[in-house]
């Protein structure tokens, strides 16, 4: 665990954290008149990862926004007027069919094990071995900043339930939830300590002026690296893009290795390219059959290719790299052990990412539930 604050960190390095967030909240008056601070929560994740050199977990739609050496980072902005605020921790909408018949603490317990599960699935795939929240607090006139543990909800300490016919209320030997019904969203009450760091905030009056100067200073705009759908990404399912309904098929994709026709080994797995895939972005993947870097949240570099008939299958040599990273360490399945929509459902994903650098090197990573019927609409 940390032994110093980022605060701490960031003073100690005279790091740019504390400044960035001073100008953006300074900036507020670009879209509020509020007299409290207005700072955007992917402004937040930004600012944190370019201030602490910590690589961004947000656009990978698991439980942590960043990771800091081997630490995962929940980063949370949220206006507290009081000394606590509930805020969202999680949502569980593809898995709403599966609560909406539980009631009470049976409700409790599977909301606990959905969460726990997601967060263990995040520290599989990125190697945390431990993690913490950071806050930015919004009051007028101010930003509180502080840590906060990142815990697991304890289901054997679940107790003082209460329902209502808008939520579930409930609490471990740490903290409270709540859980609203029409949302499916999991919130968790956040106290905010007394010694909480206190970053005063001028807003100012006019913002636009400032801006005006400040671009005829500097001429040149630094962007951010933009994702382009079929261009530098595209999303691949995790099951069968040709049956109604979602299945992992039970002999091919990821249950490679349990078809028939010839011995299979234990650890064949390939991840299906669908042929809109090629029809839309013809070339966005190498030719069939020509090796390619394939980089995994941890770091590790695969030897990766597209091949099988109408290259239909994106696959690993060795093919059990690709195996133990999606089947062992991301599903946590043992050897023999079938994948299923629902096993995915309840992890919170059923596609991946894949993301290309260049024509030779491609980053994988998982993508939230129905991204790809998103993608590829």
């Amino acid at each position: 665990m940390m032994q110093k604050s980022f605060v701490e960190i960031d003073q100690e390095n005279q790091g740019d954290y504390l400044r960035f967030l001073t100008i953006f909240s300074n900036l507020s008056k670009l879209f509020s008149d509020n007299t409290t601070p207005l700072i955007d929560y992917r402004a937040v994740e930004n600012i944190f990862c370019r201030s602490f050199k910590a690589e961004n977990l947000s656009r990978s739609d698991t439980a942590f926004d960043a990771k800091y050496n081997n630490i995962g980072i929940g980063l949370k902005t949220f206006i507290c007027k009081s000394k606590n605020s509930v805020e969202k921790v999680a949502e569980f909408n593809s898995l709403s069919d599966n609560l909406k018949e539980l009631k009470g603490k049976k409700l409790a317990e599977k909301l606990a094990e959905y969460r726990n599960a997601r967060i263990q699935l995040a520290n599989r795939l990125f190697n945390i071995q431990s993690s913490i929240y950071h806050i930015v607090a919004r009051r007028e006139k101010k930003l509180l900043l502080f840590e906060t543990d990142y815990s697991e909800i304890d289901i054997n300490s679940i107790c003082n339930i209460k329902e209502n016919r808008a939520s579930l209320q409930f609490e471990d030997n740490k903290h409270f939830y709540s859980f609203n019904y029409s949302k499916s969203a999991l919130s968790r009450k956040f106290i905010i300590p007394s010694n909480a760091f206190e970053l005063p905030v001028e807003i100012m009056e006019d913002p636009y002026d400032w801006l005006l100067e400040v671009l005829q200073d500097n001429k040149k705009l630094i962007t951010e690296d933009k994702l382009v759908k079929g261009i530098n990404y595209v999303i691949l399912p995790l099951y069968s893009t040709r049956t109604k309904e979602k299945e992992v098929p039970q002999k091919s994709g990821l249950n490679q290795w349990n078809a028939g026709g010839r011995e299979r080994d234990i650890n064949e797995v390939y991840i299906p390219i669908p042929i809109n895939i090629h029809k839309y972005y013809p070339d966005f993947f190498p030719p069939r059959d020509k090796k390619f870097s394939l980089k995994v949240p941890t770091g590790e570099i695969l030897s990766a290719k597209v091949c099988q008939d109408n290259s239909k299958a994106l696959m690993t040599d060795p093919n059990k790299a690709l195996s133990d990273w999606l089947l062992r360490k991301v599903l946590n399945l043992k050897e023999g052990e079938l994948a299923t929509i629902e096993k995915l459902n309840k992890l919170g994903f059923d596609s991946v990412m894949i993301t290309k650098e260049d024509e030779t090197n491609y980053k994988i990573s998982i993508a939230s539930t129905n991204s790809y019927e998103k993608f590829i609409l």
